[in-house]
């Protein structure tokens, strides 16, 4: 019972400095965890039981203003699947996810997505109807999906 308080505490402290943290765009203006000091330290520090509550009230409040507005429209960075799409975009040809994971990377430094997220990011727009995937022999390959205004004779 200890340790699932001790994680509720940690995971409403995580939260907490999420929602006080959203405005940033900086991430070297995040505060750091020191190396000294142990996850479960900041826990017991911060007092499991007020503290887990406190955030609450505020958390209800951040909701109805910021977290609320700036959730939808305003991203501070493009979407995986956007970006892989428009990278899909200047090819005719089926490209592998591991090509267009080391332009994806080559073109956004920033960016580092696992070749598993890339993957798994591609076939979530497969389920959307957003590319088509291409099977040959072993390998997968992704195009994107003509739209209706073009008309390309293969």
């Amino acid at each position: 019972m200890a340790v699932l308080k001790q994680e509720e505490a940690l995971l409403a402290d995580i939260l907490n400095l999420a929602e006080r943290y959203e405005g940033f765009a900086d991430a070297s203006r995040l505060p750091e965890q020191s190396k000294d000091e142990p996850a479960t330290a900041r826990t017991k520090r911060a007092g499991a039981g007020s503290a887990a509550r406190r955030p609450a009230s505020a958390k209800a409040a951040a909701a109805g203003g910021k977290a609320g507005a700036g959730a939808k429209g305003t991203s501070r960075r493009p979407l995986l699947g956007d970006l892989l799409t428009d990278l899909l975009r200047g090819y005719d040809e089926p490209r592998l996810a591991k090509e267009l994971r080391e332009e994806l990377m080559e073109k956004h430094p920033d960016r580092h997505p696992t070749p598993q997220v890339v993957r798994n990011t591609l076939e979530a727009l497969v389920a959307k109807g957003r590319i088509q995937r291409h099977k040959q022999q072993r390998s997968v390959m992704y195009t994107l999906v003509e739209t209706g205004t073009g008309g390309s004779a293969d």
